[in-house]
């Protein structure tokens, strides 16, 4: 189970990127335009504001990186560490609402599954 929890926070970790990439204007499309609001365009962060949040995004993938690698390894740490880069994930999945809704989901089924996992013994 370790190993699957690890392959879904790589693949979750990787889908962050997008929101670095969308932030410093590195991939713009259709799909991902790029903007400088969050709360469903309630509060406008500028330009230097968006790329401080696309930092948090890209830290937040390397986070999800970094656990995943340690959940392989079977390290002491890597269940409290993923569940900290889940809440933190969530809290940014839920600034860009609506359009991180599947960030929301996976960040509450991570967040579950680990709490579950604690209580079974097998995080």
């Amino acid at each position: 189970m370790r190993i699957v929890i690890a392959i879904a926070m790589v693949l979750h970790g990787a889908a962050h990127l997008v929101g670095f990439a969308e932030s410093w204007q590195l991939s713009m499309t259709e799909h991902v335009p790029y903007k400088t609001t969050v709360l469903d365009g309630r509060l406008d962060l500028g330009t230097a504001g968006i790329r401080v949040a696309g930092v948090l995004w890209l830290l937040a993938a390397l986070a999800f990186g970094l656990v995943s690698a340690g959940a392989v390894m079977d390290t002491t740490w890597w269940a409290s560490v993923a569940a900290t880069a889940a809440i933190a994930s969530l809290v940014l999945s839920l600034a860009w609402w609506p359009e991180s809704r599947i960030g929301v989901a996976v960040n509450l089924a991570l967040i579950a599954t680990l709490a579950m996992g604690r209580r079974a013994g097998w995080v």
